[in-house]
């Protein structure tokens, strides 16, 4: 009797649309709220009743290794309330005794290669691009041939708000992601769907399509789908580029083939953070003239200068519309991005050359896309 009317009664406050709050008032229990914003602090919780020490770390923190203890209440839930860190996308975790959780009542979260991880978001003026639009397009999950790679391979691709009805041409952007990452990495570290969304709703960049390929030549996708992966042995010669002779023999012509997309190089946009940006190099090197568009983030270049040279010489000589380059003064790679700088100067190809603070972080690859793609396709 007693169990029958506890399903009656909690059905009651479903049908009614009361909240998770109020239910759990009307249970005699509180919530736990992880995080929760506050005016000028940032309030999370876990409960541990039988942990003896907690801690937090956050992404925020200035040394990797430092965190803050958090204070246990009588109902065994731990909190600590912390400044409001400044307007960007965070990660952070619990330390319980020793051991490194994520938070379970937070659903924001992110895959970082085999980890996953918490986050926060801070409003602000440097987020509100990384905040769902007005406007969504949508992204796919895509299934293609690589007859160049020898199986079938998956990525990631967004089409704009309006794509389906519009009956327009468009351009793509192909956006390339760092070492460790695979086709979901631009999409869930990146914010990349949210930010062209908001680009492109507040008329800031044209309407365009992003396709995020898995540049791991032994993998056919992400970790995630449990498929087993080839040897790959990059050393090889016959695998040297593999991937990227793969973007120009089957990725574009898979594109150019299902989607409504202008199949010409002033259409066409290549950028890629790190292992990206050498890709980025690789294919404008291999390919000139392919692309109009030109953004490689966080890489440069070294060695003999008459080869660097040669392959500068090569893109110049394919022509293109724009190279915007970025990098952080902290980042391990500056001094190679500085010596590109310097060869692309020497060799007379026109560029920027974007510095910010920071390193290799998806702090400054989030505000590269969001600086460079206003300028892609004018």
């Amino acid at each position: 009797m007693k169990k029958k009317l506890f399903l009656a009664l909690f059905c009651f406050f479903v049908v009614l649309g009361s909240n998770a709050q109020e239910l759990a008032n009307f249970m005699g229990r509180t919530p736990v709220l992880s995080p929760e914003f506050g005016e000028k602090t940032v309030t999370f919780r876990i409960a541990a009743p039988d942990a003896k020490l907690v801690r937090l770390y956050g992404s925020w923190m200035e040394a990797r290794n430092s965190s803050v203890n958090m204070m246990k209440d009588t109902a065994g839930v731990w909190s600590v309330s912390v400044p409001t860190p400044s307007s960007e996308l965070y990660t952070y975790n619990f330390i319980v005794d020793g051991l490194v959780v994520n938070d379970s009542r937070n659903v924001f979260m992110q895959r970082d290669g085999t980890r996953y991880l918490s986050v926060l978001l801070v409003p602000g003026e440097h987020t509100e691009n990384y905040f769902e639009a007005n406007e969504h397009g949508n992204l796919s999950k895509v299934w293609y041939d690589s007859p160049t790679i020898g199986t079938k391979r998956r990525m990631f691709v967004y089409t704009p708000y309006g794509y389906e009805t519009s009956g327009e041409d468009y351009p793509v952007l192909y956006l390339l992601h760092g070492g460790g990452g695979d086709e979901d990495a631009w999409s869930t570290m990146g914010r990349a769907r949210q930010i062209l969304d908001n680009l492109i709703d507040k008329g800031l960049a044209k309407p365009m399509i992003c396709v995020m390929p898995n540049g791991n030549p032994g993998q056919q996708a992400a970790k995630t789908q449990l498929l087993e992966e080839k040897p790959f042995d990059r050393r090889d010669p016959e695998n040297a580029d593999l991937y990227v002779k793969s973007i120009v023999t089957d990725i574009i012509p898979y594109i150019e083939s299902h989607y409504r997309v202008i199949g010409k190089p002033e259409a066409r946009a290549v950028s890629g953070l790190s292992m990206g940006g050498g890709h980025t190099l690789a294919v404008t090197r291999l390919f000139p003239g392919t692309f109009d568009y030109i953004c490689p983030l966080s890489i440069g270049v070294r060695g003999d200068a008459a080869d660097i040279d040669k392959q500068f010489q090569a893109v110049k000589q394919g022509g293109y519309k724009l190279y915007w380059f970025a990098c952080g003064e902290s980042d391990f790679l500056w001094e190679m991005a500085k010596e590109m700088d310097a060869a692309l100067t020497r060799n007379g190809l026109e560029h920027t050359f974007y510095v910010t603070d920071g390193g290799h972080t998806w702090a400054n690859w989030r505000k590269y896309l969001n600086t460079f793609a206003p300028l892609l396709f004018r």
